[in-house]
């Protein structure tokens, strides 16, 4: 049927179908052309989609002009890819982080508004304005940091780490900053109760996901998994991390955000892997979108009128944030070259300077011309930062000093029935206790500086991270019995246990803990044997003092003896409720008077000596 008979049947015209199809066949054929080009190059594929949303957009060829409308629609790509993070996050890896996130991040996000916002003033703006300025360029892109990061595979490197902790924590920053506009705008009293509200009805929200999400999220997938049809799971799951994006968004939190809390949520369930595998398509494709409508929005016409002006906005950002972040390497001690990497790799603007930005114009703090000159400095910091990474990882590596880390060994012998994971002063006592009996063993140690005092001595050594996968199994992992953890880094501890778990369950791992919440935390994956470090040097030091004191030898024996038999069941009942601070501090004094009990039931019941 012709399309004016469509009109008079009272249908609505197919034009919106009819214009969407080439518009994503320009976006489909400028990605498929940008990107595998600039991958082959050594950029990335996030330059490449940059790249080609210059070239379409109103700057260039002019094939598609609705940006806005297609960058607020691609960022559903940003909040699929904060949901997949999530789920790569279990809450005990959280934790773990918090030093990062909330040590690292705080610090890096405040230092860094202060310089900027200095900068600012000493350019003119007023203290308000500087200040908005100052804090919106202090962000960092969390889709353009992830995705780099990502393709690299170095996400799980120290500076990956340290850079998802930085993102996270401004992620969470940028929240009450935005409620706060209002007052910087000089909202009056009734507003600022209102503002008031919104906390609360933030925190109240946050609240209802993670309950949401404890309660309600897994008993319906294991409703959906009955029908046993892959477009309903997949439909499902898009359903919940749009739906929890947008009931963070409607309490004034960031739909990533909402995402990331409902992947956190999902993240020690069984259906983590196949989540993750249906999402990933989605967000491949969005994300994509969102980098080319990043590309779109590139004001070349503000970079030509006054391009000394953008450029030393763009240069003076990168610089100080670059500053910032390598010194904060150095002051949390990440090891070589994490402070360069991560100064190379976060000091780019963030899509949440967007926001921030247009709301301060909206609440008057500076004028549309500030807003439009910043919006390109972001941009442009954006494009600018895969040529930074492959400059440091090019040139600058080139010419790093003799400190710097050599590559991970390459382990070239057969396999031996014992690994000795981290061989410092605790794994070499193993070690040599092995040797004097005649039974092989692989060490393996990732302080380079270690490694090279350990070969002075003539030990055999191989330096690598035995949290990475293919490094265990170049030591042969799965031919080994036992792999004994004596790792000093807790979190390199943990996640060095997570991977022999999951991929060697055969191998038995005999662990060293640094204090009870690592063990707890190695317990929690299901290791078994466990020491903690200073367990046995205290009961013997203990010991002696008692003995000095006059104690007898048996009643020492047996003091001892029950600490240890009472403090190990102790360890056993609070890994139940090891994350909950308050119930673990009320077990911890109930066991205290317990063994008091104990000890004086004891010393009554010991028989009288006749004098």
């Amino acid at each position: 049927m012709p399309v004016r008979d469509l009109r008079k049947l009272g249908h609505p015209r197919p034009e919106t179908t009819m214009n969407f199809l080439p518009q994503a066949v320009v976006f489909l054929m400028a990605a498929c052309i940008a990107v595998p080009l600039s991958r082959k190059s050594g950029f990335g594929s996030v330059l490449g989609y940059l790249i080609a949303g210059v070239v379409i957009g109103p700057w260039c060829l002019q094939l598609i002009t609705g940006v806005d409308a297609i960058l607020n629609f691609s960022e559903i790509g940003v909040v699929l890819l904060l949901f997949i993070i999530g789920l790569e996050l279990q809450p005990s890896r959280l934790w773990v982080m918090r030093r990062t996130v909330f040590g690292m991040g705080s610090v890096q996000v405040v230092v860094s508004t202060l310089l900027l916002t200095l900068a600012a003033r000493a350019l003119g703006l007023g203290l308000s304005a500087a200040l908005v300025t100052g804090f919106g360029l202090s962000l960092s892109s969390t889709a353009f940091v992830l995705q780099m990061l990502g393709e690299k595979k170095q996400l799980t490197d120290h500076h990956g780490r340290a850079a998802f902790g930085i993102l996270l924590f401004q992620d969470i920053a940028a929240i009450p900053v935005l409620a706060l506009l209002r007052v910087l705008h000089g909202g009056e009293p009734a507003q600022h109760s209102h503002m008031l509200i919104s906390v609360i009805i933030i925190v109240a929200v946050v609240a209802a996901l993670v309950a949401g999400g404890r309660y309600l999220l897994r008993p319906l997938f294991r409703f959906i998994v009955r029908f046993s049809n892959p477009e309903i799971f997949t439909a499902t799951a898009l359903l919940i991390v749009i739906g929890a994006g947008l009931i963070a968004n409607a309490a004034g939190l960031s739909m990533g955000l909402g995402a990331f809390i409902a992947g956190v949520l999902l993240a020690d369930s069984s259906y983590r892997h196949e989540l993750e595998a249906n999402i990933e398509p989605f967000k491949g494709l969005l994300l994509g979108l969102f980098f080319v409508a990043v590309g779109m929005s590139v004001d070349l016409g503000l970079l030509v009128k006054i391009p000394l002006v953008v450029g030393g906005v763009v240069t003076g950002m990168l610089l100080l944030k670059g500053a910032v972040l390598y010194l904060l390497g150095r002051l949390y001690k990440l090891p070589a070259p994490a402070p360069r990497n991560l100064a190379f790799d976060l000091p780019l603007g963030g899509e949440f300077a967007f926001v921030i930005f247009n709301t301060a114009a909206g609440y008057h703090i500076f004028d549309r011309s500030l807003v439009e000159l910043l919006n390109l400095a972001v941009t442009l910091s954006m494009a600018a930062t895969p040529l930074l990474v492959l400059f440091n990882e090019k040139i600058i590596q080139r010419f790093q000093d003799d400190n710097a880390p050599p590559e991970f060994d390459r382990i070239d012998e057969p396999g031996n029935p014992v690994i000795i994971a981290g061989f410092g002063r605790f794994g070499q006592i193993v070690g040599r206790l092995l040797r004097v009996k005649r039974i092989a063993f692989t060490a393996l140690e990732a302080d380079h500086r270690q490694v090279d005092v350990i070969r002075r001595f003539g030990n055999k050594i191989y330096y690598g991270d035995a949290s990475r996968l293919e490094l265990l199994r170049a030591a042969k992992a799965g031919q080994a019995r036992y792999l004994v953890l004596a790792i000093d880094d807790v979190e390199a501890s943990v996640r060095t246990a997570g991977m022999a778990r999951k991929h060697f369950p055969n191998l038995t791992i005999l662990a060293r803990a640094r204090n009870r919440h690592h063990a707890h935390l190695l317990m929690e994956l299901g290791v078994k044997s466990i020491v903690r470090e200073t367990l046995f040097s205290s009961l013997e030091l203990a010991g002696e003092l008692l003995r000095e004191l006059g104690m007898d030898a048996d009643e020492t024996g047996r003091a001892l003896a029950m600490f240890r038999k009472h403090d190990d069941e102790l360890l056993q009942r609070q890994f139940a409720v090891f994350r909950d601070e308050t119930r673990l501090i009320q077990t911890s004094r109930e066991a205290a008077k317990e063994l008091e009990l104990l000890l004086e039931e004891d010393r009554r019941s010991e028989p009288s000596v006749a004098g």
